[in-house]
């Protein structure tokens, strides 16, 4: 589970940042939002929903989890176990309900500008909060 999790995750970096990426330029080149966005916008939502249900999964059988039922404030203590924890989960978490509601603001915009504006804000926030806790000395 571990190894589909770690593995999932550089499918949703690549399209969390090709959405990211893609939205910036329609904002600034100001694009027409078309079904492209619209399907890309949409396959990023699906990818880090799964992300997300690998991870709790994966969560829950973790010895980290275990760890901090266990004891806690030792584990709150240890800045790489509280990263593995607490932090990565919670911040992820966080990342994938902005993930939402850019989706969901999204589509009650008109104009092109605000849809790729919501996606660049919502979705971008989002890539941020996963790049700054995924516990990258465990990645490589």
């Amino acid at each position: 589970m571990k190894t589909l999790h770690s593995y999932w995750a550089y499918i949703v970096l690549a399209v969390l940042i090709f959405t990211v990426v893609n939205a910036i330029i329609g904002l600034i080149q100001k694009k027409e939002f078309t079904h492209k966005e619209f399907r890309l916008g949409l396959f990023t939502l699906i990818t880090t929903h799964i992300q997300l249900l690998i991870g709790l999964g994966w969560y829950f059988m973790s010895p980290w989890y275990k760890a901090l039922k266990a004891n806690g404030g030792e584990v709150m203590k240890e800045p790489g176990a509280r990263l593995l924890a607490v932090e990565h989960p919670l911040m992820m978490i966080i990342a994938i309900v902005l993930i939402t509601i850019g989706w969901s603001k999204h589509k009650k915009q008109v104009k092109s500008e605000a849809k790729f504006k919501t996606f660049a804000i919502f979705y971008g926030l989002a890539l941020v909060l996963i790049l700054a806790r995924i516990p990258w000395s465990n990645w490589f």
